[in-house]
């Protein structure tokens, strides 16, 4: 409650009045500062962490205490994903992290529609590098506290050509020290990066990340999965779960954000003044929940599945799992939901999962 009314209060004080990219930033330097005083971590974590038997899934050969994690996005340099982690999300994604440090698109390049609970970025990769994420994440607690993901996408400056090395690039630097890995190439912000989601160019960039992570990864098999956005076509959908099949991928992320401006409440001239980017959000449900359910009918439980794109409700997050999903990524909804929007939509599906039809704790 406190923490709920301190972020409240310095929102409204503070970050409102300042454009969204900012506000993100303000919100995540004081959470971090917050988590970062002798105790507030731990209090945290007894406060908010998932702890319901309900909510634990075995997937990628780990156990999740809850289905819902934070998607890429929020932590892009790996410096706060503990403090997020304390806020009770079962996983954190960090990046997406390139090969090469670099500055992304110029500002401003993140804008609230508030009327759609959305956002549109064109933020373009911004990140400190692999290398510097890499060395963040070495000093990790090793008691399995918290499940961290790494997202890698292509650097900007490098030719199409170069992509396949890039990738791999990251993967010897962030292999070690994350727990999987997922291969970022559905990012509109990075020009020709949707290119590479064709099976031609996909499949030789996945299959030389999957050798590198064996080669870094002797000790252990790391789940490698990739990310989808949900401006495919059905056709490419389904091309490019099968490649994943094919290549034995552990699962696909679907889905990222979508250049589509379809049916937005907000006002068509102030969409079309701010420009390009991807939009995310609550408009995002009703394509991405397509998208996922086109995906397990095609992959069946030989993949997991991870859900993401306009999940705001715990009954968007059940909607998710009942279509297969075995996890959940949250962005935007927990932007505009605050720090104890994870536990509330935790426990909220804890209570769905008890109750649904055929449980044996209904």
């Amino acid at each position: 409650m406190v923490l709920s009314l301190v972020y409240r209060f310095f929102y409204w004080l503070i970050l409102s009045r300042l454009p969204a990219e900012a506000t993100h930033q303000g919100a995540f330097f004081m959470l971090r500062l917050l988590m970062a005083m002798p105790g507030v971590r731990a209090l945290a974590r007894s406060l908010l962490a998932p702890r319901d038997v309900q909510l634990q899934v075995e997937a990628l050969g780990m156990r999740f205490p809850s289905p819902l994690g934070l998607a890429a996005g929020f932590d892009k340099n790996a410096v706060g994903y503990e403090a997020l982690g304390a806020l009770g999300f079962g996983f954190v994604e960090i990046g997406t992290v390139t090969g090469h440090a670099q500055q992304g698109n110029a500002k401003p390049r993140m804008f609230r529609l508030r009327r759609d609970r959305a956002l549109i970025n064109r933020m373009g990769f911004n990140n400190g590098g692999s290398a510097l994420a890499a060395e963040r994440l070495m000093s990790r607690p090793t008691d399995g506290s918290l499940i961290v993901g790494a997202n890698i996408g292509k650097t900007k400056a490098v030719p199409v050509e170069g992509a396949v090395a890039d990738y791999v690039l990251s993967a010897e630097r962030l292999g070690p020290v994350c727990d999987y890995m997922v291969v970022n190439v559905s990012s509109p912000n990075t020009p020709g990066l949707r290119d590479l989601q064709s099976v031609e160019q996909l499949r030789p960039l996945l299959t030389a990340v999957r050798a590198t992570l064996n080669r870094v990864r002797e000790d252990k098999h790391l789940p490698l999965l990739v990310k989808i956005a949900p401006d495919l076509a059905d056709e490419d959908v389904d091309a490019v779960a099968d490649l994943a099949l094919e290549l034995k991928l552990d699962g696909i992320i679907a889905t990222n954000t979508t250049i589509s401006r379809a049916n937005l409440q907000t006002d068509e001239h102030k969409v079309a003044e701010i420009g390009a980017g991807g939009l995310s959000g609550a408009p995002l449900k009703e394509r991405s929940l397509e998208v996922l359910r086109r995906l397990k009918a095609r992959v069946d439980d030989n993949l997991v599945l991870i859900a993401a794109g306009g999940i705001e409700t715990g009954d968007d997050a059940f909607a998710r799992l009942e279509a297969g999903a075995t996890l959940l990524q949250a962005y935007t909804g927990f932007i505009y939901g605050g720090p104890l929007w994870p536990r509330k939509l935790s426990r909220y599906l804890a209570h769905r999962l008890r109750h649904k039809p055929g449980s044996d704790k209904c």
